[in-house]
């Protein structure tokens, strides 16, 4: 197999590569037949479809979605090269800190967790210096396009791989729009639904009859008649048993195996253009990081709660040609760090490596400490209602 460089990744994009890709078998932790649990959507279901795979008609359930992917590849980039407070980071973070607001539990959003990444609402309603940050230097990267996305380079490189839209923006649904480049899912093979059952044995064995209980004020109670609450089983604080029940629509599934398919655009990346220097270097470098993204993400295959999923073997990537012709090769999350040093070394733009710290606006400051009593208010109400 070809050893990878970061010079492999500037002749691709010079050459006629059109896709860097992978297909890798996975299975429960548990092993083959294991049940897993997929993510589910509104209505409580899951995401169900029938593909054609092998030349026959499977019936497959989506585990995680692209979207998903995206979310945990940019996961595992803040992870391995971010540590909230810091001042310095390998590539470019904007941290929106809220450690200082009435509200200092929400920590740290960066443009690596916020859903539209630079362009969200979050960092557009902050402060850079006292100045919206629209309104700066590192904001106005929002206005990129493809024929300069020089500023999203410098600033946001994810929103180049993962996509953007600008829609939160002054210019609406006419906001900046790039595609993505990195596609990623993992589906379920030849799917079979199963059931979930539930139950709690309380090693005290409160009786039904020992209530009503009356809910005050959080999770407290009383056995006290409290005048318009409705009295109710001691099973409404979590006491006494819980009669078994089945749920056959979240039972959870098996399948012969786990699919994650992973698709890098070259083409997509082709599109971009920069303002200075060799532009395949600086495509080279979007393609190192989203690979090393990609890598570093697999550390944690522990999707949700019984969905851990294990590599069947090792996986093998390909540069896929125009002409349908491959180059087989392997990466391992240390290859694809230096993958990304060596090609951020090479490139002639520099992107920013300082953190672009921004404060929240004192409007959304507010705002968010309003939800937060509105949100309390309603919790502890409605565990005294009837």
């Amino acid at each position: 197999m070809e050893k990878i460089t970061s010079d492999s990744l500037f002749s691709a994009l010079k050459g006629n590569v059109i896709a860097i890709r992978r297909n890798r078998r996975l299975q429960p932790a548990e092993g083959v037949g294991g049940k897993i649990f997929p993510a589910s959507y509104s209505g409580g279901v899951y995401a169900e479809e029938e593909r054609m795979i092998d030349g026959k008609q499977q019936h497959c359930v989506i585990i995680d979605s692209v979207q998903s992917q995206a979310n945990r590849i940019e996961e595992a980039l803040k992870l391995n090269y971010y540590k909230p407070g810091e001042s310095k980071c390998d590539i470019p973070v904007v941290d929106v800190t809220f450690t200082a607001t009435e509200t200092p539990e929400v920590g740290h959003v960066t443009s690596l967790d916020a859903p539209h990444r630079i362009a969200d609402a979050i960092l557009r309603d902050s402060e850079l210096d006292g100045k919206l940050f629209r309104e700066t230097e590192v904001g106005k990267a929002c206005e990129a396009t493809q024929s300069d996305a020089t500023a999203l380079f410098r600033y946001c490189p994810t929103a180049l791989i993962f996509g953007i839209w600008d829609s939160t923006g002054p210019r609406g649904g006419l906001g900046t729009k790039f595609q993505r480049s990195l596609v990623s899912e993992i589906i379920a093979v030849n799917a079979v639904k199963g059931v979930k059952s539930a139950s709690r044995i309380d090693p005290l064995n409160i009786a039904t009859g020992a209530g009503p209980i009356y809910k005050t004020k959080g999770s407290d109670w009383s056995l006290e008649e409290i005048k318009g609450v409705k009295g109710g089983k001691p099973s409404e604080a979590n006491h006494g048993n819980v009669t078994p029940t089945i749920d056959a629509k979240l039972g959870g599934i098996t399948c012969d195996y786990a699919m994650q398919k992973t698709v890098i655009s070259l083409p997509a990346l082709r599109r971009l253009h920069f303002a200075e220097g060799d532009e395949n270097r600086i495509r080279a470098v979007l393609l190192a990081l989203a690979l090393c993204g990609v890598i570093l993400s697999e550390a944690d295959m522990d999707l949700r709660s019984r969905c851990l999923l294990v590599p069947e073997g090792v996986a093998v990537w390909e540069f896929l040609n125009a002409d349908g012709s491959t180059i087989e090769f392997t990466l391992d999350a240390n290859d694809a760090r230096q993958l990304l040093t060596d090609a951020i070394n090479a490139c002639p733009i520099k992107w920013n490596t300082d953190v672009v710290v921004l404060k929240p606006s004192d409007k959304l400051a507010q705002l968010l400490k309003k939800s937060r009593d509105i949100q309390a208010k309603q919790n502890g109400e409605s565990s005294s209602e009837e």
